[in-house]
Formats: structure tokens, C-alpha cells, sequence
């Protein structure tokens, strides 16, 4: 079963012949003949009463036609939805480290989705390498990260540089260095976070080597360092998010300064309308 026998069939029945069919199809009848009993045979039912060269549909054929025409509405949807100058619809799914994901993508995404109705969003969170991973993987269409990280097979636009700042709690007294940390403990993403290695960069300006907690949540970091048991270097999007309700205060340091973040998407997709329309509208808001 094929699309050209479909439109044989729906044809056919709208002009109620074989011979007034090939007219409008511009083939022979006998092509059309041995077309329609190829479909009958493959459906395993008549389609057709033949009355001489009068056709009437058979019970089957009612409810077949039913479903061609379906299916062609469908062909010829698909076909406008992928020509040119069609809108963008469809499936997009982005990905994002957390504090952009909390941050910097719920008024991007609303904006987006005012202008596309049409594209169905998807928004996964996870760490920058797993989110570069799936995109070569054609697991994700597109992902924000931060740090300054070269992908194999993917595109990277830098779009906004992120403000960073240590924070801890107001009973844990002022930090102006790195050996004020000293003694205290530090609660970071996992290995391989670009705000841990920042971190940890800085120390090493000191020689200095401190033990990380791992944790995999800024509520549950901004907890621990509200609980005054230590600190974290965090966006400064994710402090002002926070800092009313955990009572905690921020530390600005040159070499913390901000982090570059970014939106890769891979470079074998050349033609994907949404994925396309989502970098121009990340152009428009953030491009540096």
C-alpha cells in the first residue's frame, strides 16, 4: 500500500470510473485497474460492486475511504508543515543546566511560545556534560551550559556571561580571601560542574586544597549554607532568588567574577525550523 494508490482509490471514487479517473490522473486505465486490485488484494477485501464500468463502493470500501482520506489529509498536513515558508511546529526539546533553567529560561521560553504555538516544548535539566552528550546523541535539539567547554559535532553561541558570587550565612562571618575558607566547608555540584573547577581554581591561586560536598541541587546547597554550616560559589541570579529566605550574604571576588554561558546545538541538523527560530529569539535577548 502506497500514497499513489491511495489517490488512485479516492480519485476513482470521485469520478465514479476507472476511464474518467485516468483522465485526471493522466495515466491509462489498465494501470489503475491493476493498482485498485493490487490494494483490494492486499487488504484482503473488495472495494468495489463492478456494474459493467459503473463502481460502487462495497461496505469495506465506505470504511476505507474513511481512512484514505484521512491519510491524505495527513500527506498533504506533513508536506505544509515542512515547506519553507511554513511557521515552525512540532517537537523542541531543550536542554539546560539548572540555574538557567530557574532563571533565564522561563521568560525566553514564554516569549517563544506566544510567537510559536505550534512547537511542543520540552525542557530537560541536567549537568553540562550530559546535556552535550545527548545533544550529539540527537537525544535533545539544543541546550544552554556554562563554561568555556569544546564539544565534538556541535555549534556554540556564546550568549550572556553569568555573574558569580560566593555565599554563606551571616553567622559565619566575613570572607575576604581564600584562606578565610579554610576550616569551613564548601558545597558544590558535582565533579565537573564549571562553577566547582572555578572554585577550585581560585583556591589553587593560594595552594590551597579544600574538601567539596557534593550535592546536586541549589535548594539543597542554599539549605545547607543557610544552616551556617558553610559556603558555595553560585550564579548570582540563583542568590538573589534565594537571599530574603535563607539569610545569607554574597562575596564578590575578581577571579569568581562571572561565567560564559552558552548554547550549542549539533552541527550535522542543518534544517530545523524550531530549533532554528529558538536561537534567533536567544540572539535577540542575550546575544553579547
Amino acid at each position: 500500500m502506497d500514497i499513489t494508490q491511495l489517490k488512485m482509490f479516492q480519485t476513482v471514487v470521485e469520478c465514479g470510473t476507472m476511464v474518467k479517473a485516468s483522465l485526471q490522473l493522466h495515466c491509462v486505465p489498465s494501470n489503475i485497474t491493476t493498482r485498485i486490485k493490487q490494494l483490494e488484494e492486499e487488504l484482503g477485501a473488495p472495494l468495489f460492486y463492478r456494474e459493467g464500468k459503473a463502481l460502487k463502493l462495497t461496505p469495506s470500501g465506505e470504511i476505507f475511504l474513511s481512512y484514505c482520506h484521512k491519510i491524505l489529509a495527513l500527506c498533504d498536513e506533513a508536506k505544509r508543515s515542512v515547506h519553507p515558508d511554513a511557521p515552525p511546529s512540532g517537537p523542541l526539546k531543550i536542554g539546560a543546566i539548572e540555574s538557567s533553567a530557574t532563571t533565564r529560561l522561563p521568560n525566553l521560553l514564554a516569549k517563544y511560545h506566544q510567537r510559536f504555538p505550534e512547537v511542543s516544548i520540552q525542557i530537560i535539566t541536567g549537568t553540562w556534560k550530559q546535556l552535550l552528550v545527548d545533544i550529539s546523541q540527537h537525544k535533545l535539539d539544543g541546550a544552554i551550559v556554562a563554561g568555556n567547554i569544546e564539544f565534538p559535532m556541535l555549534n556554540k553561541l556564546s550568549i550572556y556571561q553569568e555573574d558569580m558570587v560566593l555565599i554563606a550565612s551571616h553567622s559565619l562571618g566575613e570572607i575576604h580571601c581564600q584562606e578565610d575558607l579554610i576550616g569551613k566547608e564548601i558545597f558544590m555540584w558535582t565533579e565537573g560542574c564549571p562553577y566547582r573547577a572555578a572554585l577550585e581554581e581560585w583556591l589553587k591561586l593560594k595552594n590551597i586544597s579544600l574538601p567539596i560536598t557534593s550535592i546536586t541541587s541549589y535548594a539543597t546547597i542554599i539549605g545547607c549554607v543557610s544552616a551556617g554550616s558553610g559556603v558555595a560559589l553560585v550564579p548570582k541570579s540563583i542568590y538573589e532568588q534565594y537571599k530574603n529566605l535563607a539569610h545569607i550574604q554574597s562575596y564578590k571576588f575578581e577571579h569568581l567574577a562571572f561565567m560564559q554561558n552558552h548554547f550549542f546545538w549539533h552541527k550535522n541538523v542543518s534544517n530545523h525550523k524550531a530549533r532554528d527560530t529558538f536561537i534567533e529569539l536567544i540572539k535577540s535577548e542575550f546575544y553579547l
